[in-house]
């Protein structure tokens, strides 16, 4: 099949092929002609499949009709709401480039910044608004944005959006648009749970999934180091220079722990950034596309960034930290091995993240690749660290004592008097 099967409008058709788009994907294949015929959809499919353009093509051929003249009023025809900031910029980017030979008008609204240029933009009329819930809750309350006109809502990595974090906004969002809305749901996953929460407010939706649930991407190679906590980074430093690794997306399971790994780096000589939720917006797009313009070869993120980074033949991902949510780990990786490309996935392991590991292979039914006779392995225990044992912690004997399964002594254990003197304290009361 071709994008001419579709019977996709012709300035969208031309706007595919200056992007160099022949075929559909077997996301965008299946979910376009649902949505081009208004129905509500549930899409699935692994990270780097198309699920973008999936909803973006059909959303832009549908409208393009309703929008009419450049010289029309301009009404939010759909709305795309979508967790980060990264991931709001790049579908707009998307929109534009699909529709520029259309009269349709996209804009981003997050939060992290000065609101008035977004209000500016509004205010000029927009027929596509891609945004993150607390900004769009925060301009509708304040009278910027009228969504009686909408067509189409999508919830973009719908998983997340509807993880009990977001539940509350996103009800909130659903409540303020018509009730004959078309409603998009697309996401890499989508747990049982997060199914039957979506059916409350879909209207009898189709079910795309074009990839088993959860699965990773075929051409990305897994590997996994075990190593002691305190020796990842080294054995980032190690791999990064003795593999000759460049363009490598490093992801943390802290905000302090990506510093730290930037700062680590930096200290051998490579140079790195790092993004997460405590830099402004401004600070993250600066990393962000000196990166993509290859001016640092290390990008060193956190999780809020695993859904938003869109890179173009992206070689190398290393999980510093496993995720302690496995959806997360399909995520991360998602980032390599896209649009057909190959990829590495490398994950480090220490002693602490065995459980997490296993839970991981278990979400995706494979065993990850281990890599032996790295100079960073897990320590064994040996004989005399076994006949030396650490001392034990006499500083409160009644938690010791819990933890051993007896039982804690009655009073103040900390304190160094004796019971007699305790017995015959006088109070000043």
């Amino acid at each position: 099949m071709k994008f001419e099967d579709l019977n996709l409008i012709s300035q969208l058709q031309q706007a595919l092929a200056d992007e160099g788009y022949e075929a559909p994907t077997p996301i965008q294949q299946q979910a376009i002609p649902h949505i081009i015929e208004g129905t509500d959809l549930v899409g699935c499919a692994q990270t780097g499949t198309g699920k973008t353009a999936a909803f973006a093509i059909p959303i832009i051929n549908n409208i393009h009709r309703i929008v009419g003249s450049a010289k029309k009023v301009k009404y939010i025809r759909a709305l795309v709401v979508t967790p980060t900031r990264e991931l709001a910029l790049q579908i707009a980017e998307s929109f534009n480039a699909y529709g520029r030979y259309t009269n349709i008008r996209t804009i981003t609204i997050f939060g992290g910044v000065n609101q008035n240029p977004q209000v500016d933009q509004l205010k000029k009329g927009v027929d596509v608004l891609v945004a993150t819930p607390g900004r769009l809750l925060d301009l509708y309350k304040q009278g910027f944005i009228n969504l009686d006109h909408l067509h189409t809502l999508v919830l973009d990595e719908a998983d997340q959006m509807l993880d009990m974090g977001f539940i509350n906004d996103v009800k909130k969002i659903i409540k303020l648009t018509p009730d004959n809305r078309q409603t998009l749901l697309f996401s890499a996953t989508m747990p049982l749970p997060i199914r039957e929460l979506a059916d409350t407010f879909l209207t009898k939706p189709e079910y795309v999934s074009v990839a088993p649930i959860s699965s990773t991407a075929e051409k990305v190679k897994q590997q996994l180091y075990y190593v002691e906590k305190s020796d990842k980074h080294r054995l980032l430093y190690h791999l990064i220079r003795n593999e000759n690794l460049s363009n490598v997306l490093v992801f943390t399971r802290t905000k302090h722990g990506a510093d730290n790994v930037v700062k680590s780096l930096k200290k051998h000589g490579v140079e790195g950034g790092a993004i997460h939720g405590d830099k402004s917006q401004s600070a993250r797009q600066r990393v962000l596309d000196a990166f993509k313009n290859k001016e640092i070869p290390v990008l060193v993120a956190t999780d809020i960034a695993a859904r938003g980074i869109d890179i173009e033949s992206l070689p190398y991902v290393i999980n510093f930290d496993l995720p302690n949510i496995p959806e997360t780990y399909v995520h991360r990786i998602g980032r390599t091995g896209r649009a057909g490309n190959s990829g590495l996935a490398i994950s480090f392991c220490g002693k602490d993240e065995i459980p997490y590991l296993k839970d991981i292979e278990k979400l995706i039914r494979l065993k990850l690749k281990v890599i032996e006779g790295h100079p960073f392995p897990h320590k064994e225990e040996t004989p005399e660290s076994k006949a030396n044992p650490p001392k034990p912690d006499l500083r409160n004997k009644n938690k010791n004592a819990a933890a051993r399964g007896g039982k804690p002594k009655q009073g103040n254990s900390s304190s160094r008097k004796s019971e007699g003197s305790k017995k015959n304290k006088k109070r000043w009361y």
